[in-house]
């Protein structure tokens, strides 16, 4: 039995998926893969903690108030736990789940590579006229589809372009490796996150945050309102 899988994380909050981490830190995994070989058994077993918040299949909250993890990149999931772990990114609940003994790093490893595997169905599913009602219940529980938020999708669409694509979070939202996914994650969450970049709280992105702070105060209310609305249709 794995005590430190099955205990090892209660929680996963706060933002795995706001903005870019360190240059730094993103370079230290690039440069040391680990060297322990994943295992999804192990992953699912840890994950099964982290269920009680971010979802059997790491979806996150209905509401946004814990963030899609699922089909996140790999090398930012890992990141951002060692992030927790070394307490530069700081969240109470996750200060017990994050200790060494609790979470060693072989166990990021397995948690990170499982979260990133998992897919998520985007549209409703086919059923069969023999599927009973829970069946039905379970199957529809397990797509997320952001809802479209208010705002002008196509003034987004320009602006996301213009600030957030480039060499960040790609054309379609993707992120790549040490980047984060925006694409399907919660508008709510996502501008949870923007509001504590712009104020100044996000301290752990330390060599994103002043060039991060810069660009989003550039932006008006209404124009981070655009975009998080074209936002919502990328996982369509």
């Amino acid at each position: 039995m794995r005590v430190n899988a099955r205990n090892g994380l209660l929680v996963l909050l706060v933002c795995l998926a706001g903005v870019s981490v360190s240059t730094i830190a993103a370079e230290k995994v690039a440069a040391k893969p680990p060297a322990v070989k994943v295992d999804p058994e192990i992953g699912r077993q840890i994950n099964g903690v982290c269920a009680a918040c971010h979802g059997d299949s790491g979806q996150g909250g209905k509401k946004g108030e814990y963030p899609r993890l699922a089909g996140q990149h790999m090398e930012y999931l890992a990141e951002q736990l060692h992030q927790f772990k070394d307490r530069n990114r700081h969240n109470i609940p996750m200060f017990p789940y994050t200790l060494e003994r609790e979470l060693p790093d072989e166990d990021i490893v397995h948690i990170s590579a499982y979260l990133s595997a998992i897919k998520l169905d985007t549209e409703f599913p086919v059923f069969k006229d023999t599927d009973d009602a829970l069946t039905r219940l379970l199957a529809v529980d397990k797509v997320l589809n952001i809802p479209r938020s208010e705002g002008d999708v196509e003034a987004g669409a320009k602006l996301y372009k213009e600030q957030c694509s480039g060499s960040c979070h790609g054309k379609t939202g993707m992120g790549k490796r040490n980047v984060p996914m925006l694409a399907g994650q919660y508008t709510s969450y996502l501008k949870r996150q923007i509001d504590r970049f712009t104020k100044g709280e996000r301290i752990h992105d330390k060599d994103v945050k002043d060039i991060s702070k810069e660009t989003l105060n550039q932006l008006k209310p209404e124009e981070i309102r655009d975009i998080l609305a074209y936002l919502t249709t990328l996982d369509d």
